[in-house]
């Protein structure tokens, strides 16, 4: 049986392989019908091997994956139905109108068969951090390769302008060396589309807990490594903070996507097929905080930059994504708390739960808001007879918050970036370098980092030794995290900009640092000159764009071997600083 189960392992990956070869490249009706006969026999080996798990292991039925492998097989059979019953050659009903049901089950096939594989992280190969940064360069590798297939693009393009593409979607920068809407067809489209996904939530996001649901559990090394990367503070909160993420990401998503699609101008659109495409890419680019748009434009387009409904579901989605998972769950049972206390007021004596709404989520909620409240009033004031000019009273204000929100690692622009005064682009590089909140899709040093640092100031004016709030002590570890972090982001920049002045000296430095910036914050971001920088400005960019997205502090992480702690200190020295 074990063969059996390899061989069928085997052929579910040799039929991802297939599908990237039937959507890649022009096919001939003969290798069309090659391929559609490979699909179904991928799937009938793929059903007898699921059928075969449950026949030998009759627990199988007890676990939430049954209904999971009963919906695939009924789905399956479905369309062995249309296959058989209905006729060949499908040229009238919807299965071959629409192949795309058969390429899903075979997708579906490898996902099941992926599963039940045994993986073990082994920490004497690759330690957490080693393993989150190979994660990410094997799918941009992927990606590149992908993005390269004839039917990715219209007229082709080139390894490093893939390379770039793949880094900036995986990395959710957003930016862009070709025009995504234009130079790309709807299957290219959809490959930076999936590239984003997996790179907002991370690919071992997914392998692991769908590892964990198939196989019901998962070894003590496995949850370990996960929980470094989840920061999951118990061993046995690491797949329910999975389930929580994956569950999130997909609620937010959906029901923006919804909403985008009910706010659009359906003659802006040629089908209304384009316009699900166009709400379900924006909803996914939006919450991953990519920036990635199928406008040549952004929102700035013609149609679409005067759609203020349009413009603040878009705001509300990245400003989820950018809030962190951890601050998002802690907000949904922090409302739950208060509804049950309305709810049961006056009917029984009041439970009272202290701290509901952590400390993570009270620091990184006050700076979010009083970084976005000043920005905005700044982006007002500033840009009011400039960019602004062309909008008149509530469009001033949601273009407004949506100039003083998108820094922020969000990357949509619905004016003209270049366009803005000099302040206020001094000011965006300042939005752009603090960025997200920790553990979320977005990027920069993080708003967290920037209150740590802020505190520890206002720490020092008082003669503090230690930095005090919500009747908490910050601990010394996470002020230590934090200056490394602002020391490191500084040092990348300054090295991107450096490189990139000497290999394209004719770009002004101001636009080659709003790039550099853009890049290492994952904003997207540009004053216009990505596609006019030279190969090796563009590979610097992607390095920048790297390193900004797996943190500085994580790379350093991977490379240097841990010490085993010592019982003992040396003696205390202060230091003169100033």
């Amino acid at each position: 049986m074990k063969i059996f189960f390899r061989v069928a392992l085997w052929l579910s990956v040799v039929g991802v392989l297939g599908i990237v070869f039937d959507f890649g490249y022009s096919q001939s009706s003969s290798s069309q019908d090659l391929l559609d006969n490979f699909f179904f026999s991928v799937l009938t080996v793929g059903v007898i091997s699921t059928i075969t798990r449950y026949v030998n292991n009759y627990r199988l039925f007890r676990r939430k994956v049954f209904l999971f492998d009963l919906a695939s097989i009924a789905f399956t059979f479905w369309i062995f139905y249309l296959f058989l019953f209905v006729g060949v050659p499908f040229e009238t009903d919807l299965l071959l109108e629409n192949p795309i049901w058969v390429r899903v089950a075979v997708l579906f096939t490898f996902i099941r068969e992926f599963s039940e594989v045994k993986l073990n992280y082994k920490r004497t190969f690759l330690n957490p951090a080693q393993l989150f940064v190979a994660s990410f360069l094997l799918i941009i590798i992927i990606g590149s390769l992908l993005l390269m297939l004839p039917n990715a693009t219209y007229q082709g393009i080139s390894f490093v302008d893939a390379f770039f593409t793949s880094t900036s979607a995986v990395c959710v920068t957003g930016l862009i060396v070709v025009d995504t809407g234009s130079y790309f067809t709807q299957f290219g489209q959809t490959i930076i589309m999936i590239l984003i996904q997996l790179g907002g939530l991370g690919i071992l996001t997914f392998a692991s807990y769908f590892s964990y649901f198939f196989k019901g559990g998962s070894s003590y090394e496995n949850q370990l490594v996960l929980s470094d990367m989840t920061s999951s503070k118990k061993l046995g909160e690491v797949f329910s903070t999975l389930k929580y993420i994956l569950l999130i990401t997909l609620t937010i998503e959906v029901t923006s996507g919804i909403l985008i699609y009910t706010s659009l101008n359906p003659l802006d659109f040629t089908s209304n097929f384009e316009q699900i495409y166009f709400s379900v890419f924006h909803a996914i680019s939006a919450f991953c905080n990519a920036g990635f748009s199928t406008l040549s434009n952004s929102l700035y387009q013609d149609g679409f930059k005067f759609n203020y409904g349009l413009q603040l579901i878009i705001i509300i989605t990245f400003v989820l994504g950018g809030l962190g998972f951890p601050i998002v769950s802690n907000l949904v049972n922090y409302v739950k708390y208060q509804i049950g206390r309305i709810l049961t007021l006056g009917k029984k004596e009041e439970i009272h739960r202290p701290w509901v709404l952590n400390l993570n989520s009270r620091i990184t909620l006050i700076t979010t808001t009083a970084i976005t409240a000043v920005a905005f009033v700044v982006f007002y004031v500033l840009e009011y007879n400039n960019t602004l000019s062309e909008h008149q009273g509530f469009g001033k204000v949601i273009t407004a918050l949506f100039g003083a929100a998108t820094p922020r690692t969000a990357g949509f622009n619905s004016i003209d970036t270049a366009s803005m005064l000099f302040p206020t682009t001094m000011m965006v590089f300042l939005l752009m370098w603090i960025g997200a909140s920790p553990a979320s899709t977005g990027g920069g040093i993080k708003t967290s980092t920037f209150a740590i640092a802020t505190l520890n100031i206002i720490s020092l004016a008082k003669g503090k030794g230690r930095i005090e709030i919500f009747r908490r002590e910050i601990a010394a570890i996470s002020v230590r995290r934090a200056f490394a972090i602002i020391s490191l982001s500084l040092i990348v920049i300054g090295l991107g900009i450096m490189l990139i002045s000497i290999f394209d000296p004719h770009q002004e430095l101001i636009d080659i640092g709003f790039e550099c910036f853009s890049a290492y914050s994952t904003v997207g971001l540009s004053l216009g000159i990505t596609a006019e920088l030279s190969t090796a400005s563009k590979l610097v960019l992607v390095g920048v764009m790297f390193v900004g997205r797996v943190s500085m502090l994580t790379i350093v992480i991977a490379l240097f071997k841990k010490v085993k702690h010592k019982n003992y200190r040396y003696p205390t020295e202060e230091i003169t600083i100033n």
